[in-house]
């Protein structure tokens, strides 16, 4: 019987917490003309020469932190949320998983649905949030690909799904178990973005950044914006909980080198709640499906850190959608 292939794409992981390893990662990853959006030769340099040789020991430090017996979370979890799609969805699709950089390649999913035989492929970027250096980058790739193939089979990619009504059920009750009542003040920490890669996606080319609360609410000018998308979820997320205007801050989080990147950033954030005698945060992480190095690091033990230095308490991660069977309901429905 003949198949639709399904493509669960997340960003990817090094092969294991080794300083080599995750040199070829970030190199991989930061060579990318969509993370690192400037011309070749810069890239090259700033990536190749700086980044690379500096920053891989550090990372690999962290990367040990979080690796355990089922070796990088992220991959981990991906595999079980491919697997667990598969069980739902029957013997009539062909699930892979692919990640944009490192094993398994987005390459060798393609290979493995073409020698399937299926009949379509549908691509799902595992990023709720469009933006053109995650999702846009996996379906850049996605195409080139398959335009060398002699026969292109029917395709189709999801955008985004930073309003999907289970995913948004899953974060809520995800946060219940903390008892978000018993904290001062709620974060929605999204990964960073520089703001020169929300301009590009400003197809008007005066709407992006003309005004402090350009992204809050979604509309037609920014429907693709990151920003915007992610404020969305933020919003929609609060509503579930019943949590008012006053008791959440959206922030960023992860930034790299000196430029301006979208505002306002997590640690500034820190700083104010601190200073107003805030004790007990509560973050979501609602750009990523996986517990990975940016939350079970950065927010868990950095933050936290930070946090406390600064005269608060406590901060809380509400876990990703990881293994969540309603999570998975809500990539059924996307394909189905």
């Amino acid at each position: 019987m003949s198949k639709k292939g399904i493509l669960l794409v997340n960003l990817g992981t090094p092969d294991s917490p080794q300083t080599s390893d995750v040199k070829k990662y970030l190199d991989q990853f930061l060579m990318d003309e969509r993370v690192i959006d400037i011309p070749k030769l810069n890239r090259t340099l700033l990536v190749k020469g700086i980044i690379v040789p500096f920053r891989s020991p550090k990372t690999a430090k962290l990367y040990k932190e979080i690796w355990n017996e089922n070796g990088s979370p992220l991959l981990y979890y991906s595999r079980l949320q491919a697997k667990m799609l598969q069980e739902r969805l029957g013997e009539g699709y062909h699930v892979e998983l692919a990640m944009r950089y490192q094993s398994p390649s987005i390459a060798s999913a393609l290979a493995n649905l073409k020698a399937g035989l299926v009949e379509s492929i549908q691509v799902i970027p595992m990023f709720p949030q469009y933006a053109s250096a995650s999702s846009g980058s996996v379906m850049q790739l996605v195409m080139e690909l398959v335009s060398k193939w002699p026969t292109v089979p029917p395709i189709s990619f999801v955008n985004s799904f930073h309003d999907n009504e289970l995913m948004i059920k899953v974060f809520a009750e995800n946060a219940r178990k903390h008892q978000v009542e018993s904290y001062d003040h709620v974060l929605f920490s999204f990964h960073g973005l520089p703001e020169r890669q929300l301009l590009k996606c400003d197809h008007t080319g005066s709407y992006c950044l003309k005004s402090a609360d350009c992204c809050q609410t979604l509309n037609d000018t920014n429907k693709f914006c990151y920003s915007a998308q992610g404020h969305d979820t933020a919003r929609l997320i609060a509503a579930e909980l019943n949590l008012a205007k006053d008791k959440y801050t959206v922030c960023f989080q992860s930034r790299l080198g000196k430029e301006p990147w979208v505002q306002p950033y997590t640690t500034d954030v820190l700083k104010k709640l601190a200073a107003e005698g805030k004790k007990r945060l509560l973050v979501f992480s609602p750009a990523f499906v996986a517990d990975c190095l940016e939350t079970l690091y950065e927010i868990t033990v950095e933050y936290h850190e930070e946090f406390k230095a600064l005269g608060g308490e406590h901060v809380q991660l509400v876990e990703s959608l990881n293994d969540s069977p309603v999570f998975i309901e809500a990539l059924a429905g996307m394909v189905k």
